[in-house]
């Protein structure tokens, strides 16, 4: 695997380094001790799997409070998507800051997203499928959320939404927060 931060300390892009041969490749997605020596926290719990019927799909942007935090890993594996990021942490030097990067199968990129980070993802083509792997199980009353198009957030999508949940779409907007 190779591990790369980003302009954000704590999220980083992994790729597969592949061992190709006649047969195609081989490649390590995920390690214990790689996460641990590069300051990613290793300790999956669930593994989720999402697919969407059509481009321009949206989903999130979600997190889960302090209290029950979750990290993900995530990766397309069929289609195409632009996973964006979003530091939610008040008191970090980043806040609000966000990290996007597009994830196809093709490119077999993941994302590691931090734990306090707002997490959404619009599909690029028709049958799109993400899997996550999650440091932490799904605890509804921590759940929180904003709105994709939230000017605070600063935002851009690439594809004209074509489908979100009614949740998704109501979420707040962050309130005294300067665009």
């Amino acid at each position: 695997m190779i591990i790369t931060k980003t302009h954000i300390p704590d999220v980083a892009i992994i790729e597969l380094e592949l061992r190709e041969d006649d047969r195609g490749f081989f490649a390590r997605t995920f390690d214990v001790a790689e996460f641990e020596a590069a300051g990613l926290n290793p300790a999956v719990e669930q593994c989720n799997a999402s697919f969407n019927h059509k481009a321009g799909t949206l989903r999130g942007m979600h997190y889960q409070l302090e209290y029950a935090p979750e990290v993900k890993l995530v990766r397309c594996v069929r289609g195409a998507i632009v996973d964006k990021i979003v530091d939610m942490r008040p008191d970090s030097p980043t806040y609000l800051q966000h990290v996007s990067v597009e994830l196809t199968a093709e490119n077999r990129k993941a994302l590691y997203v931090p734990a306090m980070f707002a997490h959404g993802y619009q599909t690029l083509v028709d049958g799109t499928e993400v899997t996550y792997q999650v440091t932490g199980k799904y605890t509804p009353d921590a759940e929180r959320g904003q709105r994709y198009n939230d000017p605070a957030l600063k935002l851009e999508w690439p594809l004209e939404v074509s489908v979100i949940s009614a949740k998704d779409a109501a979420w707040p907007l962050l309130e005294g927060v300067s665009s």
